[in-house]
């Protein structure tokens, strides 16, 4: 479905801003539709054949379209916000959004929603991210697109159940809308309704048999049930219609990481890494490899990725990516329990961002996360009492923002300080709120139930962390520990 490590967020802000659009203004206006703004029938057109290719996920073929509509018209905000979801780079994805945001007191209010609604997004402002899309909906509730928008946002918040309501919605007003379906899919996948996300992929499947994302899409959820060998089917398929689409490349890679066969995931991804087509597609491959390397516990070989990450960003002076490559490296460094090294290696990322010319609200952003970084890395040093006053500091910010996914983080801290003082009742309480879509959080709920001697719960925890089948960082991590505690366990 998307692309992996940094490329994710945009990859669902593009499915996103990929519904939005229709053919003709004339028509949308008296249909209720959201218009598209543009002076030029040509950029029009142009941009509709990418539009068409984005909704496939066919990312790379789109950017061509999309380049040629903002030539044949420089105030095309619409097609800039495109470029944008469809940029290999995020130093092009800024580069373009912030292009849609200049332009954007020139198109209709719901142009204009949907690309303030994309900076909120990017800003971490989730409450006015909210508001935009709400007040979309509200404007045109007629309007498929709109609704899928306000439905990613609850998507991206694991507000699964809401989601699904406006997706469901959404069959009703288009039911020959095919990317509905993928979502469909993934919110029925997430809720572990499996039959009914089958059922979502099937349809998807239907109605656009020659593409290949629909059979992506499905292998995903066979590799999620732990059906590896069909799974890598489906991503076979994928790769008979398209030989260049990324997601099926990674995800066999994937299956036979968590087959354990090493090797030929690790051929799988440079073969991928071979034939990429832009710097986007090799830090997918570098960072799958990255991954590959800490499943197998190699951690230094995954600070050489880490490395190979920085040194594709630095190429282009991408701010972004090489801060992000250097938070990959202090992850590692931290789960390698090289804390003043992680600490350093952080702070370069601060610095890095707060000398940059990205928007204040991200530097303000990473100034907060650096308070979630500074407690873990005092709590591996069992400095509680430091660990305890970052982890306060990163509360009071998470609050100050009501950002739902930030605030579940402030629980995470609260939780692994409470499990490293052995406070196993409040360590659950916490955890709990914390963000269950990352297994080392079901990792840390087993341990603290290990730690109140319930077994069953223990071992419940532990069986989700180890068969969470999903390829992350965090994963990565935690999978054959979870594994190996799982084995020791009595049935």
């Amino acid at each position: 479905m998307n692309r992996p490590g940094s490329h994710l967020f945009f990859s669902l802000i593009l499915l996103a801003l990929s519904a939005f659009l229709w053919n003709g203004c004339a028509k949308q206006a008296d249909e209720g539709k959201i218009p598209i703004t543009t002076s030029s029938n040509e950029a029009k057109k142009e941009f509709l054949e990418g539009r068409d290719l984005a909704e496939k996920l066919l990312t790379q073929n789109s950017i061509q379209h999309f380049q040629k509509a903002v030539a044949l018209d420089s105030n095309f905000a619409l097609a800039e916000l495109y470029l944008s979801g469809a940029s290999p780079t995020p130093k092009e994805f800024f580069d373009h959004l912030n292009k849609a945001v200049k332009l954007s007191a020139k198109v209709s209010e719901g142009e204009r929603l949907m690309i303030l609604g994309t900076e909120a997004a990017v800003n971490n402002n989730d409450p006015k991210q909210k508001e935009c899309y709400e007040k979309l909906v509200a404007t045109y509730p007629n309007d498929e697109r709109a609704h899928v928008n306000l439905a990613g946002y609850f998507y991206g918040q694991q507000e699964y159940a809401k989601a699904l309501e406006h997706y469901t919605k959404v069959t009703t007003l288009a039911p020959s809308y095919a990317p509905v379906y993928n979502m469909l899919g993934y919110c029925n996948f997430q809720l572990g309704n499996y039959p009914d996300a089958e059922k979502a992929f099937k349809k998807y499947i239907e109605l656009i048999p020659n593409d290949p994302n629909p059979y992506d899409s499905e292998a995903e959820l066979q590799m999620k049930m732990g059906k590896f060998e069909e799974s890598i089917a489906g991503y076979e398929k994928a790769l008979s219609i398209d030989p260049h689409f990324f997601s099926a490349h990674i995800g066999i890679a994937a299956n036979q990481m968590f087959m354990g066969k090493h090797d030929e995931a690790s051929s799988t991804l440079q073969k991928f890494y071979d034939m990429a087509r832009d710097d986007g597609d090799r830090q997918t491959a570098l960072f799958r490899m990255m991954l590959l390397n800490i499943d197998q516990g190699k951690l230094d070989v995954a600070l050489q990725d880490a490395e190979k990450l920085y040194a594709l960003g630095e190429k282009i002076n991408d701010v972004a990516a090489m801060a992000g490559a250097l938070n990959n490296r202090a992850d590692i460094l931290d789960e390698a329990g090289k804390y003043d090294d992680a600490k350093g290696t952080y702070d370069r990322a601060l610095n890095m961002i707060q000398g940059s010319n990205l928007s204040q609200e991200i530097k303000d952003n990473a100034k907060l996360f650096q308070h979630f970084n500074n407690a873990k890395l005092a709590l591996g040093k069992s400095q509680f009492t430091a660990a305890e006053a970052e982890a306060e500091d990163f509360r009071a910010g998470a609050e100050k923002t009501n950002n739902p996914a930030t605030v579940k983080m402030s629980h995470e801290l609260s939780g692994r300080i409470a499990l490293a003082e052995k406070n196993y009742d409040k360590a659950i309480a916490e955890l709990e709120q914390a963000n269950l879509q990352n297994p080392y959080n079901l990792y840390r709920l087993s341990l603290a139930y290990q730690g109140k001697k319930d077994a069953p719960k223990a071992r419940e925890y532990c069986m989700k962390t180890a068969q969470f089948n999903s390829p992350t960082m965090q994963y990565a991590f935690v999978r054959t520990k979870a594994e190996k505690m799982l084995a020791g366990m009595k049935g």
